[in-house]
């Protein structure tokens, strides 16, 4: 594995950049789009012209194969912006560099997969949205058969094993551990200061729970809205939650962590534990447990709680409001 990333820019790919507003709108909304396009998906066209219809600030459209983007696209749509990637990579790497190319307080990771509505984000509903500033707000997903899908995940514990608990339940500001499939809108100051999403953690599901935990236990929050609606116009990704490599990246710097005098360590002797999770070699592991301890150090003071923390607030909180309503 490659070192823990410090910033969400360190990785820089080679990429091209094509089109995009020559200045912002003052009228257009203070969110920006991120869509993230499969391959040679024949939807694209369409969710370019409703993303349009939005008044979005920029539009940056990310390809994950330089062989799906054509010039014609963006000559028919040059106010969109086109980045291209021209080495494979990850989403969480194309989202980040995304990001690097918008100025607006907030953006919305989407997909072109997605059905979008006529206008899903009108003036008053971007402002309500991101009125108190959350980190992430994440929108309803329905598959392509209109049924809800979870995107209410909550943490727990099982025999002392972290476990992750999700729910179609949707409620107007309800907690949420992470956004599916990325699809959320984030504020791009935090998520910057957060470091962005680990680019050296190539499972999708890890990746995605790795900066969605960092976030918590950082104390930052993301919350559920009814307000934002979409659905999937095929069949819906399904979590790959395989332990392997990626899991033990996530697992070193979101579980392993304690909080001791206000900043954040991984005690010595938990590399035992850690040694009996992995399956690579007692070298290899010290090389992965001592990279972790270091990326922890670094970052100890922004720890503002540990994962076991988290999941007692979390149900004592939960438990809390239930015995109000």
């Amino acid at each position: 594995m490659n070192g823990i990333p410090l910033t969400f820019s360190e990785h820089q790919i080679k990429r091209t950049i094509i089109g995009g507003p020559k200045a912002i709108d003052p009228a257009a909304l203070n969110i920006s789009v991120i869509l993230l396009n499969s391959s040679g998906s024949h939807y694209k066209l369409h969710v370019f012209e409703n993303l349009l219809q939005c008044n979005f600030q920029t539009i940056v459209s990310v390809e994950h194969d330089s062989n799906n983007f054509t010039d014609d696209v963006s000559k028919r749509f040059p106010m969109i912006k086109f980045l291209v990637p021209l080495e494979k990579t990850t989403d969480g790497d194309l989202i980040n560099l995304a990001m690097g190319e918008v100025q607006s307080d907030y953006v919305l990771v989407l997909r072109d997969t997605l059905s979008l509505p006529t206008n899903f984000i009108p003036p008053h509903l971007a402002e309500r949205l991101t009125a108190d500033s959350p980190y992430c707000i994440v929108p309803r997903l329905l598959d392509n058969q209109k049924n809800a899908l979870p995107c209410a995940f909550s943490p727990s514990a099982e025999h002392t094993h972290f476990v992750i608990d999700s729910s179609s339940e949707i409620a107007n500001g309800k907690k949420t551990l992470f956004p599916f499939d990325y699809v959320a809108l984030y504020n791009r100051k935090k998520f910057i200061e957060l470091g962005g999403f680990d680019w050296t953690i190539s499972s999708p599901y890890w990746q995605n729970l790795d900066l969605a935990l960092r976030s918590w236990l950082w104390g930052e929050n993301t919350f559920l809205t009814s307000h934002m609606q979409f659905s999937y116009m095929d069949e819906p990704p399904v979590n790959d939650t395989t332990f392997n490599l990626d899991y033990l990246r996530c697992y070193l710097k979101n579980e392993l962590p304690k909080i001791k005098m206000g900043a954040g360590y991984i005690r010595r002797s938990s590399f035992l534990v850690f040694l009996g999770r992995s399956s690579c070699g007692f070298m290899e592991a010290r090389r992965q447990f001592n990279a972790a301890r270091l990326w922890v150090s670094k970052n100890k003071y922004r720890y503002k709680m540990d994962l076991q923390t988290l999941i007692q607030d979390w149900s004592r909180k939960d438990d809390d409001k239930d015995k109000n309503e």
